[in-house]
């Protein structure tokens, strides 16, 4: 079989898997402009007459400009904080040698394995002791810290030459100094992955802000799709069109970021 046979079915199995991937997206879409009676009663794709008015409608149904700011707020201080303390933990792993080092990294490893709904009754009970339960510390605080932005930034920081560290010592700057200004803009790689993994995580978590919100005014977007869905009947135009709300945003961020995400993946095994 010669190239051109080979690139043409390149070509035709990668429209085929991105029609795959897409559709969903595009039936939500599609969806959230029919009538509710033509969801309930038709199974077209396409709606007969396109009804734009379902965003505004959708927009108006719950508080969503107050849950895009709950949202905002808990996703990016939480991808913030966590790219900071990975990458502080994840140079000392790297680059400072210390009794017990091996095994404390070991340990900080074995908390990926750990579900996060066995730690909530505990950090709920503190919480609530400290009058922090719905608030936006109780959503941003327990998921500050990350063990896999810490082995990503680890594995980053070794593949790095040591020798211009070296050099940086030797004109005196310190080792504060050296991660602020040397080692961490080169590493944007491992930075805009984490953003990206922890701003989707917490942008798409329903379970923490259902654990520790109670009022409507902390709500977060997700919280905000299950009102669309009450005790009989769900409104799924609306519900559709909120779904646009809430994925529109993740979906431009991961564009943009796209290289750099897929550069930080792939550069995360071990050393170069």
């Amino acid at each position: 079989m010669d190239k051109k046979k080979i690139s043409t079915i390149k070509l035709i199995i990668s429209i085929f898997t991105s029609i795959l991937f897409l559709f969903p997206l595009i039936w939500i879409i599609l969806t959230s402009l029919k009538s509710d009676l033509e969801v309930r009663t038709t199974l077209s794709i396409f709606p007969t007459k396109y009804i734009w008015k379902n965003y505004i409608d959708a927009w108006n149904y719950t508080n969503f400009g107050r849950q895009f700011i709950n949202s905002i707020i808990m996703a990016t201080s939480v991808t913030f904080g966590q790219i900071i303390t990975s990458a502080l933990s994840g140079y000392a792993f790297a680059r400072l040698n210390f009794k017990g080092k091996n095994v404390l990294f070991a340990l900080v490893l074995g908390t990926l394995v750990v579900p996060y709904q066995l730690l909530v009754l505990p950090i709920y009970v503190m919480f609530s002791k400290l009058g922090w339960i719905d608030t936006y510390t109780a959503l941003i605080l327990p998921s500050l810290a990350n063990a896999f932005g810490i082995f990503l930034f680890k594995q980053h920081f070794e593949t790095l030459p040591i020798s211009v560290e070296e050099s940086a010592k030797i004109d005196g700057a310190t080792r504060w100094q050296i991660l602020w200004k040397i080692v961490l803009p080169i590493s944007k790689a491992p930075a805009v992955t984490l953003f990206l993994l922890t701003f989707i995580a917490e942008w798409n978590d329903l379970f923490k802000p259902l654990i520790f919100t109670s009022s409507e005014e902390m709500r977060t977007v997700q919280l905000g799709l299950t009102t669309f869905q009450e005790q009989f009947s769900t409104n799924y135009t609306l519900l559709m069109a909120a779904v646009v709300f809430v994925t529109v945003p993740i979906l431009i961020m991961f564009f943009i970021g796209q290289k750099q995400f897929i550069s930080g993946i792939a550069n995360t095994g071990g050393k170069e």
